[in-house]
């Protein structure tokens, strides 16, 4: 384009429209001609009184490390092995009292929700604090006690009793939150007190796999050790997100930061205020991505939904007769768009309550009702059932795969449990598209679709039917280890 390069005027003109922004405030607002570095100034000056320091010690029961010889470490370690969250250092003279190393301290940040002195953070900032100080932005320093946590989303509330009322930031909604709008991320990196950093929502729902409920916002503001539990503000001033962790190879910051949604975070704070712990839905369903193969082949026009791998017993899911291969498009009226919505949708519904359920099963839409159950972080997992005596089989070609009968002897060569039913995977030819599935000898291919099958020539007969009708893909059900998965295999094999 030639259109800057002609035009100086339009150019310039274009410029000043970029520099311009209309930014709403609780105190003086800016005219609508205000430039951004006037803009970052003024929230700057009144959003740093909202956020605070936050410190930690805790007593440290490895002896102490002797001269010449190497420490232990001290970073107790995380849910995110690739991903940095907070710095925990040793900040104590070497040695300590009856030969114990110094006690463990923690600096992360947090910011007031509440003028009584309620402070939102990371959990992992205060876990395992046997005191915590917060040093508000005046300097002052104040004891501060756990009102409640929740180590499955990362977040912490905590109460300090202050003399007068604090300022208080102000929530905002993080579901407005677009690519490409400004940020602010105050915090407390390396421990220098409040430091103001901007940048851009550079993605949203990003899962980094640090848990179930991932869906982080990502920014190139810069954060570092210490900014873990500081907030995220848009340029509204209202927090839309809490700063928790960043990708990063070397250990600074690299331009890749995530941060929990407000609109994750505020209902878990709410009900930590109330009770002091999270209380999440639990419906007993384990489900898969619906990839376009198995799309494909279970007649869906497009990959949506989450598919049931499998089912609890005794469970909501399987009260409400759901079964494996179902696909799950609507939850209490909202669409399930990626499988791993799914999950927070259930954990974000009160217990007890009735819920509608729209599933694809064989073909069509059905509607199906079910009543949430509390999810119980401690239910036990049920021990593996013991192995039966094995017998032996002819080998089918079917799907790409050399497929047998269950027998005895294949039970003791694969160590299949007494439970097991199916058909036995006994070869895999390598680069196929069963192979590149992951699928390997001794798997057991329980079901075409939700039809069960006891024989390999089942399976020859559901490929041949696939065939007819020109179905490129069958899907099928995969056991391993007690875990299902479905997988769609191409009807000709290879």
């Amino acid at each position: 384009m030639r259109l800057f390069g002609r035009n100086g005027a339009l150019r310039a003109a274009l410029l000043t429209v970029l520099l311009v922004v209309a930014v709403p405030s609780r105190a003086d607002p800016p005219s609508s001609a205000t430039p951004f570095s006037e803009i970052f100034a003024q929230l700057a000056a009144r959003l740093l009184e909202d956020v605070v320091n936050i410190s930690t010690t805790q007593a440290n029961t490895a002896p102490a490390a002797k001269p010449g010889a190497d420490a232990p470490p001290a970073n107790p370690g995380t849910q995110l092995d690739e991903f940095f969250r907070d710095f925990f250092g040793d900040r104590g003279a070497p040695g300590g009292a009856n030969g114990l190393a110094p006690p463990v301290a923690s600096l992360g940040s947090g910011f007031i929700i509440d003028p009584s002195g309620l402070i939102v953070t990371n959990n992992h900032v205060i876990a395992n604090a046997e005191q915590i100080t917060v040093t508000l932005s005046d300097n002052t320093t104040l004891e501060a006690h756990v009102v409640g946590r929740d180590p499955v989303s990362d977040l912490a509330l905590l109460k300090v009793d202050a003399k007068t009322p604090l300022p208080a930031a102000r929530w905002g909604d993080s579901t407005k939150a677009r690519v490409g709008d400004w940020v602010l991320a105050i915090g407390n990196p390396f421990g220098l007190g409040g430091t103001v950093t901007s940048g851009i929502i550079s993605a949203t729902a990003r899962d980094i796999h640090a848990g179930p409920y991932d869906d982080f916002l990502q920014t190139d503001a810069s954060i570092n050790r210490g900014n873990s539990g500081g907030p995220m503000f848009d340029l509204n001033g209202d927090v839309i997100g809490i700063n928790t962790a960043i990708y990063s190879p070397s250990g600074g910051s690299i331009g890749i930061g995530f941060a929990i949604p407000s609109a994750s975070a505020r209902p878990i704070i709410d009900q930590l205020r109330a009770t002091g712990k999270v209380e999440r839905g639990w419906i007993g369903a384990h489900i898969q991505p619906v990839t376009d193969d198995i799309a494909e082949a279970i007649g869906l026009a497009k990959s949506r939904g989450a598919m049931i791998a499998s089912i609890d017993p005794a469970s909501p899911a399987a009260q409400a007769k759901l079964q494996p291969g179902d696909v799950i498009l609507t939850y209490d009226g909202k669409p399930v768009d990626r499988s791993r919505q799914l999950p927070r949708l259930v954990a974000d519904t009160r217990p007890d309550k009735a819920v509608r359920l729209s599933i694809w099963r064989d073909g069509k839409a059905l509607d199906v009702e079910l009543k949430v159950a509390a999810l119980d972080p401690d239910r036990p997992v049920p021990p593996p059932p013991e192995p039966e005596k094995p017998a032996a089989p002819p080998t089918v070609d079917a799907l790409g795969l050399k497929l047998a009968r269950l027998t005895e002897d294949l039970r003791k060569q694969f160590s299949l449990p007494e439970a097991a039913k199916g058909v036995v995977i006994v070869d895999v030819p390598a680069n196929s598209a069963a192979a590149n599935q992951g699928l390997r000898p001794g798997d057991l291919l329980v079901a075409v679709g939700q039809i069960a099958v006891a024989k390999p020539e089942d399976v020859q007969q559901k490929a041949a039917a696939a065939k007819k009708i020109a179905r490129k893909n069958l899907l099928v059900r995969v056991e391993r280890d007690g875990t299902t998965r479905f997988v769609a295999l191409p009807v000709e094999g290879g």
